[in-house]
């Protein structure tokens, strides 16, 4: 999806002339680019702060020779690359075609035909990387794009020549949990046979609409890609003994991508004979809009009235006289292919008349999507903050600022990611500086998404070790390594004054999640919940979840306090008194769900808070609902009663209803009647399947929304 240039960002780089942003991540940016023949390219770039460190050249000059060796036939083809310049880049093809998450979203389920023969296909595509002594190391949907030609792996940013151990610590992830081999996920050596594993993973999805190890936590999803067996019930018969062999847990009892690709291949043609006519109206759509796509920009920060960005997604619908005109500019590119596609059985549908991606889609009733917008970092979970009437979204692709109402773009900053440790006060957004190693805190303009001048400097503070844990009215809370152990300080948000500073004890590896309460601060890190008084800094009390619990907390999960409580999901849902951390009462000892009641399991999500009464999504079963004030149980759903909930997810709720988040990839929220009970109505994807194990939910009463968030997309509903 397009999006208007920065104001800062080049005319030009190399002899390409910048025409849009495509997305940015934490690494660098990618652009929509021309050459100066009129050739349409995809250049990617490295932010200045990594292409001063070797390391981070080094790997860029390795996905450069990788998307080299696949070369044009089965990837992304290289046109031009300068891994040596101040700032290296690399322009490839601009491929025409969806991911095939997106084409999965866009249609359902894959019939069988189209499956065989987009995989046999990736099994030529692999093997031609593994010749050359490479593996991908990331072999999922998002990587793969589906083209008029055949599908195409893109994406190297984490390939390396196989049994080349270097390049493992230098920040990116070692790929993505559930399309991860075995042995990848312990750590070890991931050799083509991976490869195989992955691809097996990547078929299931496009067959089933499901990864093979389903979703959740990366921590999960990694257990049972090494333990659990592969879900393939859905999976159509003929496939189905193929990709169980595929997936065995010993490599040495895979086939390799030449047995693959032959099995595969039997009886079947080229992928786009077997691809579903929106698809193909999607690949000949995405062919005329790019030449749509004009040159605009950003206004510099200081500029008085900032517009709003226009909504990339509303391109103009095309008919078919203007979309066979365009592909007329498609014949000159290069990519006569996707034209061929739209119109190779004469039936005269049109990308106008075709499925929109995007648009709403409800399962059950669910209210017409208001807005939505993706970052650049598929994959990559986002942070979702109120600041006012708007909402920032905090990811590796950078901060995103929007109108929550309207969903128009606000404030940018591609360096303020989610390791910044931004946050906000409802009204304010504030970030610790990105740049100096000297500790300072600067307020973010959320209209443009510059930092303004520092607002306090706190000496004696590594800026590499600090975190900011929450701003108040009254207080920004960070916490920090000093020369003599690790402290915890606080500043006014006023004057940038220093309040107090104090010794605390080294924090763990563990998440941090700290929510402001009264006078007071909660901080859950692992399995100890302290209330930090902030006066002082000093902790209020300490307590330490059930010792049945095994791994602590979730992480992630928002806190829930109602009449001096705080309610957490554990072994038990458990209510803790705000005034000392004493438990108040404690539900769900005894009661049995299935495969879920093991020792040390968590049996609880995390809760949230309505009009005194307590919800909670409780394993294999459904809802309940609980007294705030006793913990008695009110109602539970049975078994069957509704989708199966993504157990790690936060619900919302509001007046009506409770908002969760179903355990399905195609599925982002579920509305349950407050009074019956009942799944009122579900919400399906409209951006396909953007990673993130669940969905972030929460309500935005200024803006009269629901958000819903999956992964680095977010999208808006109205509330009722």
């Amino acid at each position: 999806m397009p999006h208007p240039l920065s104001h800062d960002d080049p005319s030009r780089i190399g002899p390409f002339m910048l025409v849009a942003r495509l997305g940015s991540g934490g690494m660098g940016t990618v652009y929509l680019a021309r050459s100066p023949g009129g050739r349409t390219v995809a250049l990617k770039t490295m932010h200045h702060r990594f292409a001063a460190q070797p390391e981070f050249r080094t790997r860029f000059r390795l996905e450069t020779d990788a998307a080299r060796v696949i070369g044009g036939q089965y990837g992304a083809q290289v046109v031009d690359a300068d891994p040596l310049a101040d700032t290296p880049w690399l322009a490839t093809a601009y491929v025409l075609g969806p991911p095939l998450d997106d084409a999965v979203a866009l249609c359902g389920a894959l019939p069988e035909p189209a499956v065989r023969a987009i995989g046999a296909a990736l099994c030529d595509a692999l093997g031609q990387l593994h010749r050359s002594d490479v593996v991908h190391r990331d072999l999922k949907p998002s990587n793969i794009l589906v083209t008029a030609t055949g599908p195409k792996v893109i994406d190297f940013g984490i390939a390396r020549a196989a049994g080349d151990a270097r390049l493992t610590q230098t920040g990116a992830a070692a790929g993505t949990p559930a399309y991860m081999s075995p042995e990848q996920a312990t750590g070890g050596e991931h050799t083509p046979a991976g490869e195989v594993f992955a691809l097996a993973g990547v078929l299931v999805f496009a067959a089933t609409g499901r990864p093979p190890f389903g979703t959740g936590q990366p921590a999960d999803l990694l257990y049972r890609v090494r333990y659990a067996e592969p879900e393939l019930s859905a999976v159509p018969e003929g496939l189905r003994p193929t990709l169980e062999r595929c997936l065995a847990k010993d490599p040495r009892q895979r086939p390799t991508t030449v047995e693959l690709g032959a099995r595969l291949r039997e009886g079947t043609g080229d992928a786009v004979d077997h691809l579903p006519d929106a698809v193909l109206a999607d690949i000949a759509r995405r062919g005329a809009a790019v030449w749509e796509v004009r040159p605009s920009r950003l206004p510099a920060p200081d500029a008085e009235n900032m517009s709003a960005v226009p909504d990339a997604s509303r391109s103009p619908r095309l008919g078919r006289r203007r979309l066979l005109t365009a592909g007329g500019g498609l014949l000159v590119a290069g990519s006569a292919a996707a034209a061929w596609a739209l119109l190779r059985d004469g039936s005269g549908k049109n990308g106008a008349d075709s499925p929109r991606r995007g648009a709403a889609r409800p399962g059950t009733g669910a209210p017409r999507i208001a807005w939505k917008t993706a970052g650049g970092a598929i994959g990559e979970d986002a942070r979702l903050l109120r600041v006012g009437d708007g909402l920032a979204m905090v990811s590796e692709s950078g901060l995103r600022c929007f109108d929550a109402r309207t969903g128009k773009r606000r404030g940018v900053n591609d360096e303020l990611v989610t390791d910044s440790c931004v946050v906000s006060d409802g009204r304010r957004l504030f970030a610790l500086d990105p740049g100096p190693s000297t500790l300072r805190i600067v307020p973010v303009d959320f209209v443009t998404g510059t930092t303004r001048s520092p607002l306090a400097t706190l000496r004696g503070i590594a800026a590499q070790d600090a975190r900011i844990l929450a701003a108040t009215d009254s207080a920004l809370i960070v916490e920090g390594k000093a020369r003599k152990g690790w402290v915890r300080a606080a500043v006014d948000p006023g004057t940038g004054h220093e309040m107090w500073r104090c010794r605390m004890a080294v924090p763990g590896d563990d998440e941090i999640v700290a929510t402001p309460v009264e006078a007071g601060l909660i901080r859950t890190q692992g399995e100890q919940v302290t209330l930090i008084d902030l006066r002082s800094g000093a902790p209020r009390w300490t307590a330490e979840v059930p010792e049945k619990l095994t791994g602590g907390l979730l992480v992630g999960a928002r806190h829930t306090f109602s009449a001096g409580l705080l309610f957490l999901g554990t072994w038990e849902l458990v209510a803790l008194r705000l005034s000392d951390g004493k438990r108040a009462w404690g539900f769900g000892a005894g009661r049995t769900s299935g495969t879920g009641d093991k020792p040390g399991r968590r049996h609880y999500g995390p809760p949230v808070v309505q009009d005194g009464v307590v919800y909670a999504a409780e394993r294999e079963r459904g809802l309940v609902a609980l007294d705030a004030g006793s913990g008695r149980l009110l109602w539970d759903q049975k078994k069957g009663d509704g989708p199966v909930l993504e157990f790690g997810a936060t619900p919302a709720a509001d007046d009506g209803y409770i908002y969760v988040s179903p355990d399905n990839d195609s599925q982002w929220a579920a509305a349950v009647d407050r009074r019956t009970h009942r799944v009122a109505w579900t919400f399906q994807s409209p951006l396909g399947d953007r990673g993130g194990g669940f969905s972030t939910i929460m309500t935005h009463s200024a803006a009269q929304r629901l958000i819903i968030g999956r992964g680095d997309a977010v999208c808006a509903l109205p509330l009722p």
